[in-house]
């Protein structure tokens, strides 16, 4: 039986890495490069590649020092302007509306830091929907090792077998993996491009289906109907 569901955050309730790649990208044509959705998409969650830094590889392709442009502050200026005018990506209020119709608890484990966590939930109106919110600085050691899932299914007091995580990137489903959560994969723009395994269901968006028949795909056909 499902009892609990834990969301991922960025990329999965809220589009931060497009906007985000989007500057960069800018960025990297004004000094003559391409920065692919590829080698952005491994910075976002990918793991082959996951120490890429998009001011040092710019540096490295112009052979130039451009730490005087401040140009981490200014992608970080643009993307942030981009994001704060967003609101939650398609079909991500219906899932907790209807989670809560269902009566499964729900949980947040996200990697960033809960003052930019806790700041667009406040921002989206979606804090009360969940019971525990952990993030990156609650746990020694970010995705793809478990410890956020771990965190998160400890609050709630749910076993892993009775919660399905929703992430959108390679490390947030190895995570969720490795916690011995089943995944439902919704891979964005940035991470579409990128390998990804483990998951029990993958969707193009979380407005696909509704979440009766997203839990009804995962669940063993003697228990397929719900209540």
């Amino acid at each position: 039986m499902i009892k609990a569901l834990i969301f991922d955050f960025d990329g999965l309730i809220l589009d931060t890495e497009t906007p985000e790649y989007q500057a960069w990208s800018e960025i990297y044509r004004e000094h003559g490069q391409e920065l692919t959705l590829a080698t952005w998409g491994q910075i976002v969650g990918g793991i082959d590649a996951s120490d890429f830094r998009p001011l040092p590889s710019l540096q490295r392709l112009t052979g130039r020092d451009l730490a005087a442009l401040d140009l981490p502050g200014r992608a970080s200026e643009q993307s942030l302007a981009i994001i704060t005018r967003q609101a939650p990506l398609p079909g991500v209020l219906d899932a907790l509306q209807a989670a809560q119709r269902l009566r499964l608890r729900l949980a947040l484990a996200s990697s960033s830091p809960h003052r930019w966590v806790d700041g667009h939930l406040a921002r989206l109106g979606l804090t009360a929907y969940f019971e525990a919110i952990k993030c990156g600085d609650d746990v020694p050691h970010t995705k793809p090792e478990p410890d956020l899932y771990l965190a998160a299914l400890a609050a709630l007091g749910v076993d892993p077998r009775e919660a399905v995580a929703f992430e959108d990137s390679p490390n947030g489903v190895t995570a969720a993996c490795r916690a011995g959560m089943r995944v439902v994969a919704i891979p964005n723009p940035v991470t579409a491009s990128l390998p990804m395994q483990g998951e029990s269901l993958r969707l193009h968006s979380l407005a696909d289906l509704t979440l009766e028949q997203i839990l009804a795909k995962l669940l063993p056909r003697d228990e397929a109907a719900l209540g």
